[in-house]
């Protein structure tokens, strides 16, 4: 039987898009081609679950897409929402670049 994955709360699954989205904008500053982040449809199956450790309070938890099957739909809902990724500095959208051209010379062909 293969070891369950770690539970992962919306909290989390929220903060490493972002977390990854601010990384890819890191990457592309001052490329000649941008990307401008539009809206960002997020998805998940989560299983609602009172926790102890918040005093009673009710955590929603993501699953895997090959989560049980066995679980009754009953306990599991669909979550989907639209974020605007925005500049908090400037209010501006949100792009993707980088300072640096970066190195190709591990791909086998010239830079």
């Amino acid at each position: 039987m293969s070891e369950p994955l770690p539970r992962i709360d919306l909290t989390q699954a929220i903060q490493a898009v972002r977390d990854q989205l601010m990384a890819a904008a890191a990457l592309g500053v001052n490329e000649p081609l941008r990307f401008e982040v539009g809206e960002i449809t997020m998805e998940f199956t989560i299983e609602l679950r009172h926790d102890d450790h918040l005093k009673g309070a009710v955590k929603a938890w993501v699953l895997a897409a090959d989560a049980d099957s066995g679980r009754q739909r009953a306990h599991t809902h669909k979550v989907s929402f639209t974020l605007q990724p925005k500049n908090a500095a400037t209010g501006d959208g949100w792009e993707v670049g980088h300072d640096s051209r970066g190195d190709t010379s591990a791909f086998g062909g010239s830079a």
